[in-house]
């Protein structure tokens, strides 16, 4: 796709061209720094332990959606972000952009979420701001999050550190929410449909913590999906990653979404899922000590790292095998 003048909003969707936007724009002016690799937080030097800090922006439609709301969502996502960064999150910042309009009492339910999940998650909602614009230019309601969390010792993150045979596990379902955001979005009523993952993963992190050393990769697959996240670890490297269909965890109402409108699950996006890639050595005692856990109980070990040069490879139900490929162009737009 060639690029444009202007922003479009598949820029936003976490594929082709939103790589291509942070490679060109924003890593070519700062990534010479805590970005480089672009982390889902910044690792920086402080007086004594060092600490993670991230920060995001929420803008989903609609605000409420199946399982969730922009207020829970954006404590999850920024908490998530530290977490798979190797991060005990402590403080967040809370940042509202009100429109003129906005009914009171949706507010209140978005700042009630806010406050259950802040709660849930451990950490002090420390910092804010709240700005209210004309009816028009603002979507309802946006939210900025930033958090800072405690760097937890033994984990050393990084593509670079994958090896051959390691394996790749994910924490439960993937694309629950993605699809519920689209469900709600489009008026698509399914019996028992999807509802979101949102959900914070640091406890499965710190779970882990016992196998710090033999974690080489997390992240959570957010925009893009797990094909964004699996493609992004092997790009320009010297392994790949083949995953199984049959090991992939997908939700009734997920797998019927998926069905009703021909979308690849690998694509959606989850908010409350972690990606880990682990040696051989570790996955068995990890996957065991998720699925003792309320937020784990559906963890699967989908794959393997392997030597197919920067290849992704899906093993289908029939035995066959595809390429897992980049979303390019629009996909599931204000998902976040």
């Amino acid at each position: 796709m060639a690029t444009s003048p202007r922003i479009l909003l598949a820029h936003g969707g976490g594929g082709q061209l939103s790589r291509e936007l942070i490679d060109r724009e924003i890593v070519s002016r700062f990534g010479a720094g805590p970005l480089q690799g672009l982390p889902d937080g910044a690792t920086v030097a402080v007086d004594g332990p060092e600490v993670i800090f991230t920060t995001d922006s929420f803008v989903v439609q609609p605000i409420e959606f199946p399982g969730g709301n922009i207020g829970d969502l954006a404590v999850h996502g920024t908490v998530n972000d530290l977490a798979v960064c190797g991060a005990r999150p402590r403080w967040l910042s809370l940042a509202l952009i009100l429109e003129e309009g906005l009914e009171i009492e949706l507010l209140r339910r978005v700042l009630d979420s806010v406050k259950a999940a802040a709660d849930d998650s451990g950490v002090t909602v420390a910092t804010g701001d709240t700005k209210v614009v004309a009816r028009g230019q603002c979507d309802g309601l946006f939210v900025n999050t930033a958090g800072i969390g405690d760097r937890l010792p033994g984990f050393e993150l990084s593509p670079k550190y994958l090896r051959e045979g390691d394996h790749v596990l994910v924490s439960g379902p993937i694309g629950d929410h993605g699809f519920a955001v689209l469900a709600a979005r489009e008026n698509i009523h399914i019996k028992n449909g999807p509802k979101s993952d949102s959900a914070p993963v640091h406890r499965l992190v710190q779970a882990a913590s016992d196998w710090a050393a033999e974690v080489r990769f997390m992240r959570d697959p957010t925009r893009g999906g797990l094909a964004s996240v699996l493609n992004e670890m092997v790009e320009n490297s010297a392994i790949g990653i083949q995953i199984q269909e049959e090991r992939i965890p997908l939700s009734a109402g997920a797998s019927a979404v998926s069905e009703l409108l021909g979308l690849d699950p690998l694509h959606v996006a989850s908010e409350g899922r972690l990606l880990m890639v682990c040696s051989a050595a570790a996955a068995p005692a990890i996957l065991d000590t998720w699925q003792a856990m309320p937020e784990g109980c559906g963890a699967r070990d989908i794959g393997t790292v392997t030597d197919a040069a920067g290849r992704v490879v899906l093993e289908t139900l029939m035995g066959g095998h595809r390429l897992v490929d980049v979303p390019r162009g629009e996909l599931l737009p204000r998902i976040c």
